[in-house]
């Protein structure tokens, strides 16, 4: 089945395409226009407040046009990558909007890689220069490249304090030494990089994760970003006064398209979170009366779980937006009852088509909303196809296709992987396995990677944390495949349990048996206090895994 879905299931949106649904008709073809327009709209308005830094419409286009001004000062030609390596900061948005704004390409890179990790992206990048945090968790950053170092890499620009010298080389200086480069280039110089670009040039190079092998770049452009976001950020909800507290890292799409690009195209307020710490983000909620929250179940799931949390005032809290293949019903029941969130709302997409695909809209009932990631957005085709790319009935699991004027241009410098994710007829082969009901809404049931087979019958994770969550027991669950020398492998359930709850393995089991189908029911169950993440807050199954293979099967 192909849709470009057009209805919904509730008075607001039995309508076709409102006008949520429709970009804005003055948008900007371009992120640096985007920020040239905003400051225009909203010159004095707080863009970005971390901290005590509080930085308005008007003075982010000025210093980002200084940015871009030190880039060019320093030989950085359009269409020349330059990385960001940092967490959640205003000098990252800075460093963002200054890259665009000199015609180069963003590169952001995870602040969870390794030296070697990073070292690879930049050199098959070939980026020419680096901004890079000094002291984070722990490291000196700068110097985990230390001996593996591109040769392409002619400059490091090191963030806030702790720029060391005796680690740096000649051309590594520190953010302010950098700002005052480009003092003697003129203003006409910059807006001339500005006004080359166009809609289709290269906005980003973002390189996936790396879960089924070597990283992929993926390229994205200026426009298809925009236009994107404009929509997913109306429909969600997000307006010109909304506080915004980005927790989901700027190196990810959630964070930064997402996050800060859509934030600005509403003219809305910034506030980064450098890491996630349940208390942390509590109290910030509390205390700067933030009013919009995306993020991905486990974030929620870990604030509800906070044994205090009845202690925080957060009833500032308007709009929460969330997305996996794993969101269990019950989630979006305790997220609007118990954190006070009138407006929950899912979404869909991944690296390879901007990171927006389908969205569930705030008209929408509550059943639809906790049970799919909503509909297409405008210009998105979806279908599901069997194994044979033949698409499967409407309700039947398939794997979930994409074409729209937001799928990638392709990946960096490798054509045969661009080719098998992009088929001749344009479509973007997600991996992902999902379901389409009768009115086009899209439910994702789990990656096709992550299916385990026992006895035969496919397993899907996501569908079975989804049942587990149910039980009142249970805060957070993941299921992973193990080893079975009968079954082939069985399912194990890896869980949190609520404050003060108590649950056996077989009380769990048993109850499963009446919950699911025999096939689904873990044979496993391993406790656990809390659950690796990455930087993304997403559950780190493979540790889990490991974690279960070493303490149930020896």
């Amino acid at each position: 089945m192909t849709t470009r879905t057009e209805s919904h299931d509730s008075a607001p949106a039995e309508t076709s395409e409102g006008s949520a649904w429709t970009p804005q008709a003055d948008l900007p073809s371009t992120l640096p226009a985007m920020i040239r327009q905003a400051a225009q709209q909203f010159p004095d308005r707080p863009a970005i407040i971390d901290g005590p830094v509080t930085i308005g419409y008007g003075d982010l286009l000025v210093r980002s046009q200084a940015v871009a001004a030190s880039l060019i000062a320093l030989g950085v030609e359009s269409g020349d990558r330059v990385a960001i390596w940092a967490p959640n900061m205003h000098e990252w948005i800075l460093a963002a909007c200054g890259i665009h704004a000199a015609g180069a390409v963003l590169v952001p890179l995870n602040t969870r890689m390794k030296g070697a990790e990073a070292a690879d992206i930049l050199e098959r990048s070939q980026t020419k220069l680096l901004f890079c945090i000094g002291d984070f968790l722990g490291q000196y950053y700068p110097a985990l490249l230390n001996g593996i170092r591109p040769a392409s890499l002619q400059h490091i620009v090191v963030l806030r304090e702790g720029f060391k010298a005796e680690s740096a080389q000649p051309e590594d200086m520190g953010w302010s030494y950098f700002m005052g480069k480009g003092c003697v280039l003129p203003p006409a110089q910059v807006r001339e990089r500005e006004d080359s670009l166009s809609a289709d040039s290269t906005a980003d190079l973002m390189f996936t994760s790396g879960t089924t092998g070597r990283p992929k770049g993926v390229m994205s452009a200026h426009g298809p970003t925009l236009r994107a976001f404009s929509v997913w950020g109306q429909v969600v909800g997000l307006r010109a006064n909304d506080r915004y507290l980005i927790v989901n890292p700027f190196f990810h799409s959630f964070g930064y398209k997402a996050g800060w690009v859509a934030a600005f195209i509403q003219g809305a307020t910034v506030y980064p979170e450098q890491v996630f710490d349940a208390h942390a983000v509590l109290s910030r909620i509390a205390q700067d009366r933030i009013s919009f929250l995306p993020g991905p179940p486990a974030l929620f799931l870990t604030m509800l779980s906070h044994p205090t949390l009845k202690d925080f005032d957060i009833s500032s809290l308007r709009v929460a937006v969330t997305g996996s293949a794993n969101v269990p019903p019950v989630l979006i029941t305790r997220m609007r009852e118990e954190l006070g969130i009138d407006n929950v709302t899912t979404a869909y997409g991944l690296t390879e088509c901007g990171g927006c695909a389908t969205i569930c809209d705030p008209g929408d009932s509550a059943e639809t909303v906790a049970r799919t990631c909503g509909r297409a957005i405008p210009g998105t085709e979806i279908r599901c196809v069997d194994a044979q790319g033949q698409s499967v009935p409407t309700g039947e699991p398939g794997e979930v296709q994409l074409r729209g004027y937001h799928v990638m241009q392709g990946y960096f410098g490798d054509e045969a992987a661009t080719r098998e994710a992009i088929d001749a007829d344009g479509w973007l082969h997600t991996g992902d396995v999902g379901v389409l009901d009768e009115r086009g809404y899209l439910r994702i049931t789990d990656r096709l990677k992550d299916m385990f087979i026992m006895g035969g019958f496919n397993c899907y994770p996501a569908e079975i944390e989804r049942l587990l969550a149910d039980h009142p027991a249970i805060a957070q669950v993941a299921v992973v495949g193990l080893p079975d020398e009968r079954m082939g492998e069985v399912g194990c359930a890896c869980v949190v349990l609520r404050p003060g709850a108590k649950l056996t393995a077989p009380e769990l089991i048993a109850w499963s048996r009446e919950n699911m189908a025999n096939y689904k029911v873990p044979r496993h169950v391993l406790w656990c206090d809390s659950f690796p993440l990455n930087a993304s807050n997403k559950v780190l199954k493979r540790e889990l895994v490991t974690l279960a293979s070493e303490k149930l099967l020896g």
